[in-house]
């Protein structure tokens, strides 16, 4: 096995009994890189110098005998809407194609403290706003599973990248499904930790203008992997109690003790929209293996989803509409044309206009919402949830048309519902259907990232392996 198709707990195994070194890991996935990238465009900045300094510096910590991170001399990607010192902050937009950051925002500033080596910049759509990555500065980035369909967004890069092998973990973000969709669409791992497990913090200069709230409530970062056990420990590097980040937690709850066997309440439809069957399909098969790994499954009617995510289009669209036209003005045609159908679905939900009072309603119903469903899972039940209601989009269907636009929001109620709520998620592979993974989501309790893991390990144990695609 060539060291690019190993996952990061391999390699840091090999790393730590000296075994293998970082740069011949690191020159191995810029190999990968090397060889795929040209068709897949999933990375839009690659410096090999530096990656390989980083990687130099790692094994002469090894030498030295120094105390080694939990991902020390391991290739990680960064987001090109997330800053990372020195490296190229575009958001995907032409106007700020040449700016750079001046530090790392937390969350890479905690990867780098892990030992990670920096392989490169991962692809987004303008300003990170669609489910598909392209952008006018960087181009489009295309799924290794099959190229009409997109890889998903806004991480899309992230999760091409690691589909295909030219690294084994990714940093990325999530305010609708930014990290889970992209996981989704190309058969790997996307977590979306609590709210405040993760920091959020960015230097104010890298920041630009303040967010508004939804931004700031909702927004997390987190890893994409190939293997749920190496999302498991990317995410305890990432995770640290940083009250910098207003919405940070200074220390985890501790999980109450539980017994008897993890409940698994199986939410298929929510009343937006008829989930396609493939991905009837998926549900399915997940929940056949979480009962033959001793999960009591059951159906579950849980409208508080659609509710959650009906918010969504109301908070989150009310929040964007005063910075609208600084946003058309220096993104691309296709962001505008996204966000026209985006604001009709939520227009017939909430009027043209909802105003004020909607919006301060509902941000007092979003609080009654979080208070039932922690009610219903902090007793140690989980969801499991579709990804999407639909298989993997065909590139560019948020744009192909109005119907279809607004059909595209409705179908994502699994992404948008969760971040207005503020619980976790992580997206695991069930299967292949058309030639194109179909995956599946699973949702636990505040702080309970280790029990919904726990589920996607007994997914994962039981599923034929996806990843990495080997000939993109």
């Amino acid at each position: 096995m060539e060291l690019w198709q190993m996952s990061a707990t391999q390699l840091a195994t090999g790393i730590r009994a000296r075994e293998i070194s970082a740069v011949e890991i690191a020159e191995s996935c810029l190999g990968r890189v090397e060889d795929v990238n040209p068709k897949l465009n999933a990375f839009v900045d690659v410096r090999p110098e530096e990656t390989l300094a980083d990687a130099r510096r790692a094994d002469a910590a090894v030498a030295a005998r120094e105390a080694l991170g939990p991902l020390h001399g391991i290739p990680v990607s960064t987001k090109i809407n997330t800053p990372q010192r020195s490296q190229l902050l575009t958001q995907g937009v032409s106007a700020l194609a040449n700016v750079t950051a001046g530090q790392d925002d937390a969350s890479v500033a905690a990867l780098r403290r892990a030992g990670s080596v920096f392989l490169g910049r991962s692809n987004a759509p303008a300003f990170s706003v669609r489910w598909f990555s392209t952008n006018d500065p960087h181009g489009r980035t295309l799924n290794p599973w099959n190229g009409a369909h997109t890889p998903g967004g806004s991480s899309g890069g992230a999760a091409s990248s690691v589909a295909a092998g030219m690294t084994p973990l990714a940093q990325g973000n999530d305010i609708g499904g930014s990290l889970r969709y992209p996981a989704g669409c190309c058969g790997v791992v996307g977590v979306r930790p609590t709210v405040g497990r993760v920091s959020n913090w960015t230097a104010p200069e890298d920041a630009g203008p303040e967010g508004p709230l939804t931004f700031q409530a909702w927004a997390v970062q987190g890893p994409i992997a190939r293997t749920v056990a190496d999302a498991r420990t990317a995410l305890q590097a990432m995770a640290g109690p940083d009250l910098r980040d207003p919405f940070g937690v200074p220390a985890l709850p501790q999980a109450a003790p539980r017994t008897g066997p993890v409940r698994v309440g199986v939410v298929r439809d929510v009343g937006i929209v008829t989930s396609h069957p493939s991905v009837d399909q998926g549900l399915d098969t997940a929940a056949r293996w979480l009962a033959d790994a001793g999960y009591e499954v059951e159906e579950l009617e849980l409208p508080l989803l659609a509710e959650a995510a009906r918010l969504w289009s109301l908070l989150l669209f009310e929040d964007l509409r005063p910075m609208l036209p600084g946003m058309l003005e220096m993104a691309d045609e296709a962001l505008g044309v996204h966000l026209k159908y985006a604001y009709e679905f939520a227009a017939g939900l909430w009027g043209d206009k909802p105003g004020i009072t909607a919006y301060i309603q509902g941000w007092a119903r979003r609080a009654t919402l979080i208070t039932r469903l922690q009610e219903m899972l902090g007793t140690g039940m989980i969801l499991l949830t579709p990804v999407s209601a639909e298989p993997p989009f065909e590139q560019d269907a948020d744009i192909a048309g109005p119907e279809r636009g607004r059909n595209l929001v409705a179908a994502q109620w699994p992404m948008t519902s969760l971040p207005v709520l503020g619980f976790p998620g992580v997206s695991v592979p069930a299967m292949v259907a058309d030639g194109l993974p179909i995956g599946v989501q699973l949702v636990g309790g505040r702080f309970t990232e280790d029990l919904i893991l726990d589920a996607a390990q007994a997914i994962e144990d039981r599923a034929p392996r996806l990843t990495p695609v080997v000939s993109p």
